[in-house]
């Protein structure tokens, strides 16, 4: 219990004005979702976080993406966000692709107190047959939790095992949850936004609908509100946040995107607090189905 205590300690909410970064305008997307192919996939897709060990000033972990297509497309692209403790620590792509069916991209990460750290990946092709424009996509994730202290080894779970790890867990868990419902208060008092109307879930949580479907839309439907939803989060946050003065602000630092969807199911807000207090929010209309 200690160690908990001293982990509330060296990690605090800073409370911060907001101010407002809005794009809701039209704009040309670099990822594009196209009709599904209903022949391509991906024969592998993973998304991986490993503790390596101790490092000079703390610990390192390894952050893996890799995928491989069934077959080379006319443009490949694999993204992926990596929050510490609720925030964005680092995002990892490349240049895209053409005529390929491998993607792998790695890089290690150096962290120096307690954390949980959550990567959350979109794996996207493009295919040109016969004249006809199509693409495929999926959507990975890991989530991993190191516990370092100077009073017990260093440690990590992908899932807690034992009383220890439980506690440490539901510790960090709250920090997140408080950072998250901190950052949609805020939103919802500066743009008048009832949270009660909207679907609430955090990007990193989206790929549980890999498998299942968006509340009140079916199978096709929540595939391309996924592909969408990328192409705007690839455009306006993974590659910068362009504020209104027209300045490009870096997202790291930022917290995790929440994504709230109408129960009208007429559109969707995507929101996160900036590291310099402002605050993103991205519109999106969803199409009538």
């Amino acid at each position: 219990m200690n160690r908990i205590l001293h982990l509330l300690a060296m990690i605090t909410l800073t409370i911060m004005t907001i101010h407002i970064v809005y794009n809701a305008g039209k704009t040309e997307e670099s990822f594009t979702y196209f009709p599904t192919d209903q022949k391509a996939s991906f024969h592998t897709a993973d998304t991986s976080l490993t503790l390596i060990g101790e490092a000079a000033n703390g610990y390192t972990i390894k952050w893996e993406v890799s995928s491989v297509l069934d077959r080379k497309a006319y443009l490949r692209q694999d993204i992926s966000l990596l929050y510490v403790n609720g925030l964005l620590k680092e995002k990892i792509g490349q240049d895209w692709k053409q005529e390929e069916d491998k993607i792998h991209l790695d890089k290690k990460i150096q962290q120096d107190d307690s954390a949980n750290f959550k990567a959350i990946s979109f794996h996207h092709a493009e295919l040109h047959r016969n004249g006809r424009i199509t693409s495929t996509q999926k959507i990975t994730h890991d989530d991993l939790y190191v516990l370092h202290s100077t009073d017990a080894p260093l440690h990590s779970f992908h899932q807690p095992i034992g009383k220890e790890d439980k506690e440490w867990k539901f510790v960090i868990d709250q920090i997140i949850q408080n950072r998250l419902k901190l950052a949609l208060q805020k939103t919802e008092g500066k743009f008048n936004i009832n949270h009660d109307q909207y679907t609430v879930i955090p990007l990193t949580d989206m790929y549980q609908f890999e498998a299942s479907t968006l509340p009140g839309f079916n199978e096709q439907e929540t595939k391309k509100i996924l592909g969408r939803l990328w192409e705007g989060i690839y455009k306006n946050y993974f590659l910068g946040i362009k504020g209104m003065d027209g300045t490009t602000i870096d997202p790291v630092g930022s917290t995790i995107p929440l994504i709230l969807i109408a129960n009208d199911q007429s559109h969707l807000f995507v929101i996160s607090e900036l590291k310099n207090g402002e605050a993103m929010i991205l519109r999106q209309q969803i199409p009538a189905h």
